[in-house]
């Protein structure tokens, strides 16, 4: 029994009366972007339900990735806000994805949700179709190298999530077949393709140290055909990512990897895209080819200003270690570690600082 009944019972009721005020305008906030999502979800179901409708857009995870790519949106937003709601991307990981932190990525979903409050959500035709399906292409895409590279939790990668994005894209080309579908459907091929041998008793295993049998050769298999017929076409960022996981897919052991030729590659990425992420791959291909010190060489000029996250201090470390820098790798992976949210790769990065560095 409290000391003083009445007065207790005077602050309970005055905390709950709080507790639900604050309820209220939380609900009053969030219930513009609810409307939206289930504006979105009801658009998609309507129109499965028409007659008239396409089979192949009678997809529903399509329709929705489409109703997203709302022409109010600026194609960043509309990108984010797709990964978000309906691939269920954690907002930690598109921030990286977008390279911006996870704040500026949440208040930029929350504007995006905002924005398509009251819109119409109508399914366009013709010429607007094709460029929305455009942008499902480039949201799919984000969403395998999501699932790929997720930056937190304990999963080293979303199997799920990245075959999803292949499926979409399978969608999407049936719709609007054409040689970028080609190229980016042989890319996600030749990644997907090795996903059983990423993960050993869920521990993260790197490309060079990867039991090959345990890639799926038929997909990698349909990936070089599709990649075949365009390998003499003018070059793309999309095409030469998929030239470089042709290479190690036609390599049928680690040592046999062609990585000059895989440079050669990055160079020319970098002449068309110089971006932190290309720039990073680059060192990697370098260091394989020409060793840990011009692999550190290639590094030069990148920073976690950049490259946010713990990548760039992990690629560091290692080359560092190879290098017989011992001190100078300890410092690197202990500032990889502290800026790695990813459980299996945070353990893959404690075991090497173990067993690589003395």
């Amino acid at each position: 029994m409290p000391d003083n009944p009445p007065a207790w019972l005077l602050t309970a009721a005055r905390r709950r009366i709080v507790d639900r005020l604050r309820a209220e305008a939380v609900a009053a906030r969030k219930l513009p972007l609810l409307a939206v999502e289930a504006d979105l979800t009801e658009e998609a179901h309507r129109t499965m339900a028409d007659p008239g409708t396409p089979a192949v857009l009678g997809d529903e995870r399509l329709r929705l990735v489409l109703l997203c790519a709302h022409p109010d949106l600026p194609p960043e937003s509309a990108a984010a806000l797709t990964l978000r709601l309906v691939m269920g991307v954690p907002t930690a990981d598109i921030a990286r994805l977008f390279l911006v932190s996870t704040p500026t990525m949440a208040a930029r979903l929350t504007r995006a949700r905002k924005r398509l409050t009251g819109a119409s959500f109508a399914l366009p035709a013709g010429d607007a179709l094709r460029a929305r399906l455009s942008s499902v292409a480039d949201v799919a895409y984000l969403a395998f190298t999501a699932g790929y590279a997720p930056g937190t939790g304990p999963d080293v990668l979303r199997a799920d999530v990245a075959a999803e994005a292949l499926r979409l894209v399978r969608v999407v080309r049936e719709l609007a077949p054409g040689q970028d579908l080609d190229t980016l459907l042989a890319l996600m091929l030749l990644q997907h393709s090795r996903r059983h041998a990423r993960v050993v008793d869920g521990a993260l295993v790197l490309l060079p140290d990867q039991d090959r049998a345990r890639w799926r050769h038929d997909e990698a298999a349909e990936g070089l055909r599709l990649l075949t017929p365009l390998a003499g076409a003018p070059a793309t960022p999309l095409l030469l990512q998929a030239l470089i996981a042709g290479e190690h897919a036609i390599a049928r052991r680690a040592e046999d990897t062609a990585w000059p030729r895989i440079v050669r590659h990055y160079d020319e990425l970098l002449a068309l895209t110089d971006t932190p992420v290309v720039r990073l791959n680059r060192a990697v291909a370098v260091a394989e080819a020409d060793g840990p010190l011009a692999g550190l060489s290639a590094l030069g000029g990148l920073d976690s200003g950049a490259l946010p996250g713990h990548r760039l201090p992990a690629v560091r470390a290692e080359l560092l270690a190879r290098a017989g820098r011992s001190a100078e790798a300890l410092a690197a992976y202990d500032e990889a570690l502290a800026a790695c949210a990813n459980d299996a790769e945070a353990a893959f990065l404690r075991r090497r600082r173990a067993t690589q560095v003395t």
